[in-house]
């Protein structure tokens, strides 16, 4: 048995990269323009068996009108399917370069939306739901087909006094241990921010795009406090502050303030 390979022998070991598509059609075109199959392989670092396969199936390669970064040709595949996931591909760029959120739902929710307008479009066919199912299958196919990978939406970092917090907590223990409070008489009031409009931070890229463009997420909020005793058995009702007394909304609807379950 030979020795096993040391952490710094695989650590230095290269990743191969992906013959995608238009690969594919560069080295069919080469190909087609007198160079040998060796010199291919050497060129592009693959095995001449390897080269000779994509000659094989150059008519299908140069047929597919695929977008980049696709590195397969799905077999017995619906036309209809291709077409839905090369527009769903166009819709999302769209929405890249107007710095808006695709999450999962929202790619699905299209992709059954462009499904029914095709086959709406096709005499003698039925768009039933049914027909096609966004699952989550399909969708993690759909990504690795068309290089479809998932970022982060970067905001202000939220910054806190972590040794002054710590340093609080042992002296607000002595003094509940001196002073024999018990729990039901000792409250804590705190204050957070409800962003009623900001969007999720997660977002689906196509493989050209590695992040987003400059962004301005909906900062719209209000703030609410909240406070209650350490048993937990007595909650004081929130305090809800928004910057208008009055919404329109409220004068609109005739909504009592009094009987909101806050504290408006």
């Amino acid at each position: 048995m030979g020795p096993k390979k040391t952490a710094s022998a695989q650590v230095g070991k290269s990743t191969r990269e992906k013959v995608t598509l238009e690969m594919k059609k560069d080295i069919t075109r080469k190909y087609d323009g007198g160079r040998c199959i060796a010199d291919i392989a050497r060129e592009y670092s693959r095995n001449a068996s390897t080269i000779g396969t994509i000659m094989a199936n150059r008519e299908k390669i140069l047929a597919t009108d695929a977008v980049k970064g696709v590195t397969g040709i799905a077999r017995n595949r619906p036309a209809v399917l291709e077409e839905v996931e090369k527009l769903l591909v166009i819709w999302m760029e769209e929405k890249q370069c107007g710095g808006d959120t695709v999450t999962e739902a929202v790619i699905c929710e299209k992709a059954r939306a462009l499904y029914t307008d095709l086959m709406a479009q096709q005499p003698g066919t039925s768009a039933e739901p049914e027909d096609f199912k966004t699952s989550r299958g399909w969708f993690e196919r759909f990504k690795a087909r068309f290089g479809i990978h998932r970022v982060v939406r970067h905001g202000e970092a939220a910054s806190s006094d972590t040794t002054t917090a710590e340093d609080f907590a042992v002296e607000f223990l002595e003094v509940i241990t001196t002073e024999g409070y018990l729990p039901e008489q000792v409250f804590n009031c705190d204050e957070t921010s409800l962003f009623w409009k900001r969007t999720p931070k997660r977002t689906f890229l196509t493989q050209e795009k590695s992040k987003l463009p400059g962004h301005k997420p909906m900062k719209d909020r209000l703030t609410l406090l909240f406070c209650a005793n350490a048993s937990g058995d007595l909650k004081i009702k929130p305090l809800l502050v928004y910057h208008s007394k009055n919404p329109c909304a409220f004068k609109k609807h005739k909504v009592d303030k009094a009987r909101l379950k806050v504290m408006w």
